[in-house]
């Protein structure tokens, strides 16, 4: 996972990016061009990534083979069942909270863009329901969440594939005495989301869904706090939740209101607006701070001309859009690379890059459907095509159209991330390499300059996390070259739209 220091992976930092970095001169502002993009194929292939992901029993319909079950036992030690779900990004644990947000953003692209999914809905909500039958059986107990297995510490001190490890797995959970709001709230928004996603394909299952995102709702609501509070040494540094539990209570209840339409969720959103702190920071949005999303997903509600009592959230998230828009702002939060990539301080810059242009994606589908635009105030306004035109360019970005020409799509293009930071990926596969490889064994592998032998198919890769457009394809700089399934979560809803809409010119509002 992506924000931890990892002891195996610092000791060859220096000499593999001395080797492996490729560097962009900090010069001028480069435009480049790959031409038409295949948009569907690499809808695809970011389904497929999380077949990379899993954990778990895998199915007979598994299609990246050098893949093995793997975390047969987990939960055991704790008396429940916890296996299955999805490991975050390049080690073998699996984080509640961020598999939650994957969950719901999934979810989220197939309730807005499920038409243009075409052939690979299918597979899309196989994606979904992996995740959302593992935090089902996370939530079977009442008023307990189960939010973490493996002991992350231990964990990222080896380097062996999922199939080998013998870390240990141990099992967190949240309950009324060791609360956490924030990755329960979470959890009951990507049940409510998936419930959504389901309604039609399954109602039986979709019940299930809303009926437990009703009661894992309450329990995150009743028994208020941080998870970073209860559970601190186990989930931080990697997943601490540093924006705090307000914006997923919002976040839940959002979702539960978009899912059941109960009025009492109606009313706890405006009752708390403003003690829960929907306006703020809302310049980010991803797995720990979600106030942008909600102000978006809300916004439709008003947009839809359904409700005027949410008026505030159209004001925000216009106010979030328009930081977004190259020359619109007065005060832009969001800065763009020479080579036109949304970037942000900090590492797995990617993250930000597929979130916010899925926001700027939703949003202007909202827009279009009222006839509506995007207010800046003295800045003037922006057409829903404009903002579409920003999120095309960040995908484009990502599959090739960039300074180095490369995709950050593995397997993507002819040019892509070789040497990433995953652990499956980068060490002998069972079928390659029957033997057990140990922990420290797969050091060897890890220092290695060698390509991955395994392609993780559909992953992008942390990228560019400055202002030079560089890229080190480089095992050891995890910051860059670490895939996460919070990257690739909302990327799906922007290739299938754009799958569907390619062409700029047939987009009929500006």
């Amino acid at each position: 996972m992506p924000v931890a220091s990892l002891s195996v992976e610092v000791a060859v930092v220096a000499a593999a990016a001395a080797v492996l970095v490729l560097l962009l001169s900090p010069g001028a502002v480069v435009v480049v061009s790959a031409g038409q993009h295949d948009y569907g194929d690499a809808l695809h292939k970011s389904i497929l990534f999380f077949e990379g992901q899993r954990s778990g029993r895998l199915p007979p319909d598994q299609r990246l083979r050098w893949r093995r079950d793997s975390g047969l036992h987990d939960g055991a030690a704790a008396g429940v069942d916890l296996t299955g779900g999805y490991y975050d990004a390049g080690d073998n644990v699996k984080f509640g909270f961020p598999m939650a947000f994957t969950a719901t953003l999934m979810s989220w692209g197939l309730i807005d863009f499920g038409r243009s999914f075409g052939p690979h809905k299918e597979e899309a909500r196989k994606a979904v329901r992996w995740a959302t039958d593992y935090l089902m059986k996370a939530t079977a107990k009442p008023n307990t969440v189960y939010v973490q297995v493996g002991d992350a510490f231990r964990d990222h001190s080896c380097w062996e594939r999922p199939e080998d490890m013998d870390t240990p797995r141990t099992v967190y959970k949240v309950d009324p005495s060791h609360p956490g709001s924030d990755v329960a709230a979470e959890t009951a928004a990507a049940l409510a989301a998936g419930s959504i996603v389901f309604r039609e394909a399954d109602p039986a299952y979709s019940k299930r869904l809303l009926d437990r995102a009703i009661s894992v709702f309450e329990f995150a609501d009743r028994y208020r706090g941080p998870y970073s509070s209860s559970l601190h040494d186990a989930v931080c540094p990697c997943y601490c939740d540093f924006s705090g539990y307000q914006d997923e209570l919002l976040w839940g209840a959002a979702w539960l209101h978009k899912a059941s339409r109960r009025r009492e969720y109606r009313e706890y959103i405006k009752r708390n607006e403003v003690v829960l702190g929907a306006s703020e920071s809302i310049n980010e949005f991803g797995w720990d701070n979600k106030h942008a999303g909600i102000n978006v997903l809300i916004s439709k509600e008003v947009l839809m001309g359904k409700d005027e009592y949410f008026q505030s959230f159209r004001v925000n998230a216009d106010n979030f859009m328009c930081t977004l828009l190259p020359g619109i702002s007065n005060h832009p939060q969001i800065q763009y690379s020479p080579g036109g990539l949304l970037f942000k301080v900090g590492g797995s810059n990617m993250q930000h890059v597929t979130s916010l242009s899925f926001l700027l994606l939703a949003y202007s589908n909202y827009l279009s459907h009222a006839g509506a635009r995007v207010s800046c105030g003295a800045g003037g306004s922006a057409s829903p095509a404009q903002l579409r035109r920003v999120a095309k360019r960040q995908v484009d970005y990502i599959l090739g159209d960039n300074p180095l020409r490369m995709s950050y799509m593995v397997g993507y293009g002819d040019r892509f991330p070789r040497r990433i930071h995953h652990r499956g990926s980068s060490l002998p596969s069972v079928a390659a390499h029957p033997a057990r490889i140990g922990c420290k064994a797969g050091g060897a592998y890890y220092a290695s300059a060698a390509p991955n032998p395994n392609l993780l198919v559909g992953a992008v890769v942390g990228g560019p996390s400055d202002a030079t457009d560089a890229f080190p394809d480089a095992r050891a700089v995890f910051q860059q070259s670490e895939p996460t399934t919070y990257i690739n979560a909302p990327l799906m809803g922007l290739l299938a739209y754009f799958s569907a809409h390619p062409n700029p010119a047939e987009w009929a509002d500006d």
